[in-house]
């Protein structure tokens, strides 16, 4: 059973999903951090001075000066802004992924093409089947001599 997990974990796709998860936590840090440190201070301050991180509604009814104060208190909070900035992270990661499937797709398309486009270099022997080079004159696998292409 160890030796059936070990064929399955260093497998192509298993290794190539973990880095793909372990790439894909750190881009979610850096976009993160581009939404916290780098968009939303410049929103904030065009709507009045406002930090998206520290609204939220005490559903204690109890006020409090922030979002840190009431946490420390223990109050139950709805914590929109945090919403807000979470959602915003979610659309930059989502359109980063589009536009990677995008041209993922975009060079598989380019590359059917161009498989397309190429001229055959073999053709079926009209006696077993088997795939022989166009200029062959005798077939490798049923040895018939073949007609000039």
């Amino acid at each position: 059973m160890f030796r059936e997990f070990r064929e399955f974990a260093l497998k192509g796709n298993v290794v190539d999903l973990a880095v793909g998860v372990i790439i894909g936590a750190a881009f979610g840090k850096i976009t993160t951090s581009l939404v916290n440190d780098i968009i939303m201070p410049p929103i904030g301050l065009l709507l009045g001075k406002v930090d998206f991180s520290n609204l939220f509604i005490s559903l204690s009814g109890e006020h409090y000066a922030s979002l840190a104060d009431a946490k420390a208190a223990g109050a139950p909070t709805l914590n929109f802004g945090l919403f807000i900035n979470t959602c915003l992270d979610f659309a930059i990661v989502a359109f980063a992924v589009f536009l990677l499937v995008r041209e993922i797709n975009a060079a598989r398309r380019r590359l059917a093409r161009g498989q397309e486009s190429a001229a055959p270099t073999d053709r079926p022997c009209p006696y077993c089947l088997t795939a022989v080079p166009i200029q062959a004159t005798k077939c490798k696998a049923c040895t018939a001599d073949l007609p000039a292409a």
